[in-house]
C-alpha cells in the first residue's frame, strides 16, 4: 500500500458507543495521519434491544470530527449487508478490516467478507475474541462463517492468536498489543477529581471501571478487598459502569461482605469527557477477570500512568508486568487480597505509576499503525 490508497475499516463507530468504536476511531485517525484515505462502514443496528442487557447502544457525545462514517450495516438485516458490501466496493479499498468481537456477527460480518473477497478485495479479520468469554451453543459454527472468509488476521494478544490457529488454520496471523487510548483528554489532579467526582477525601480508591459482567470478576474483586485489611488504611472501591448483570447481586454481596460504606457504585455508563476523573482519583486500577483476551481498560489506565492489578487470564499478563506495572495474580480472592494488602501496605503507587509512565511508549499508535500496514503489505505480496 501506498499513501492515498483506501483503506476500510468495518465495525462499531459513531454514534454507537464503547470500547471498540473508541478503538475503531482512533485508529482511523491514526491511519489518516499516516497518509491512507479511511472510511468506516459501522452499524445502524447493532444488536436487536432484547439482546442488548444495557441501557442504550448510542453516544451522547458529540461526533469524531474529520471522519467518514456510514452506518449501512444490520447485524440481522441480509439485504443491509449485501448493500454495505457494494458501497464498499465502489470505494475501491486497497483493503478492508474488519472488526469481530462475538460470535453472534458471524454471519453478517462472514457475509461482507465473501463478497469482497469473491471480487479481488484483500480482507484482514481484526479480531478481538475468537473464544467469547461467556459461551453459548453454536458459537463455533456462527465464529466460523466469518474466519473462513478472511485472507488473514490481525489480534491485539497472543492468545486469541492461539486460538486462531485452532479455528482458522493455515491463515496468517499477526499480533500487537491494543494501543494506548488517548482520546479521553490529559491528567488532572486528585484533587480536582475528587471535587467533579464528590468522593470523600482522605481516601485512597480502588478502581473497577467499564461493563459489569460476571466474567470480569467484581465479585472476586469485592472478596479479595473485604479480606485485605485495608480500613485503617482508609480504602475505598469505586465501581465505575453500567451493570450488565443484576445490580443486586453485588449489592447483596456488599452487605454480607460489611462493604457498604466502602465500596461506591456508579452505575452508568462513563461519558468520554468523565473517563479522566475516574482514572485520575484511582491508587490503581483492578481486572480481576476470570476469562479476558485484552481490555481497553488497561490501556487507559497505561495513558493516565494508573498502577494495575490484573490476573494471570488471556492476554492481561502479556501487558502488564508483575511487580513493575503492577500485579498479576492468581484468578482467586486470596491472591488479590493479597496483592491489594501489599499495593497500600507498601506505598506502591508511585513506583509502579513511574513505571507506567515509561512503559507506556511502547503501546503507542504510530507503532500498531506501522505493524498492521507491514502485515498488509505482506499479505498482498504473497497473493
Amino acid at each position: 500500500m501506498t499513501h492515498g490508497d483506501t483503506i476500510v475499516l468495518v465495525g462499531p463507530a459513531y454514534p454507537l458507543r464503547g470500547g471498540i468504536a473508541h478503538f475503531n476511531e482512533s485508529l482511523a485517525y491514526r491511519l489518516q495521519e499516516d497518509g491512507f484515505a479511511v472510511k468506516i462502514a459501522s452499524f445502524y443496528l447493532q444488536y436487536p434491544s432484547l439482546l442488548f442487557p444495557g441501557k442504550t447502544q448510542i453516544a451522547t457525545e458529540d461526533p469524531p470530527r474529520d471522519l467518514e462514517i456510514h452506518n449501512t450495516v444490520s447485524s440481522i438485516n441480509p439485504t443491509s449487508w449485501r448493500r454495505t458490501a457494494q458501497l464498499i466496493l465502489s470505494w475501491r479499498p486497497k483493503v478492508v478490516a474488519i472488526r469481530f468481537w462475538l460470535p453472534f456477527m458471524g454471519p453478517s460480518l462472514g457475509y461482507i467478507a465473501r463478497k469482497l473477497r469473491s471480487n479481488g478485495v484483500a480482507v484482514i479479520g481484526l479480531v478481538d475474541n475468537a473464544i467469547p468469554h461467556e459461551s453459548r451453543v453454536g458459537d463455533k459454527f456462527l465464529s466460523k462463517r466469518f474466519f473462513k472468509n478472511c485472507d488473514a488476521f490481525f489480534t491485539l494478544s497472543d492468545s486469541v492468536a492461539e486460538d486462531l490457529q485452532k479455528l482458522a488454520p493455515g491463515r496468517p496471523i499477526e499480533t500487537s498489543p491494543h494501543p494506548v487510548y488517548d482520546l479521553f483528554g490529559e491528567k488532572v489532579s486528585k484533587q480536582d477529581a475528587l471535587n467533579f467526582l464528590n468522593l470523600e477525601p482522605n481516601y485512597q480508591y480502588i478502581l473497577f471501571f467499564g461493563f459489569v459482567r460476571k466474567y470480569k470478576g467484581l465479585d472476586l474483586l469485592m472478596k479479595g478487598f473485604a479480606n485485605a485489611g485495608l480500613k485503617k488504611k482508609k480504602v475505598k472501591l469505586l465501581v465505575a459502569g453500567e451493570f450488565y448483570d443484576d445490580p443486586k447481586i453485588y449489592l447483596e454481596l456488599a452487605h454480607e461482605l460489611n462493604l457498604e460504606e466502602a465500596v461506591v457504585f456508579r452505575d452508568q455508563y462513563i461519558p468520554e469527557d468523565e473517563v479522566k476523573y475516574y482514572f485520575c482519583i484511582s491508587s490503581i486500577v483492578a481486572q480481576t477477570y476470570r476469562t479476558a483476551t485484552q481490555s481497553g481498560v488497561t490501556q487507559i489506565a497505561y495513558h493516565f500512568e494508573r498502577p494495575m492489578l490484573v490476573t494471570n487470564v488471556g492476554g492481561l499478563a502479556e501487558i502488564v508486568p508483575n511487580n513493575k506495572a503492577g500485579f498479576v495474580t492468581a484468578v482467586n480472592e486470596k491472591a488479590i487480597a493479597h496483592s491489594l494488602a501489599r499495593f497500600f501496605q507498601e506505598n506502591l503507587e508511585e513506583p509502579f505509576a513511574d513505571f507506567v509512565s515509561k512503559e507506556k511508549d511502547r503501546f503507542s499508535w504510530s507503532h500498531f499503525s506501522a505493524k498492521f500496514v507491514s502485515f498488509v503489505n505482506k499479505i498482498q505480496h504473497a497473493n
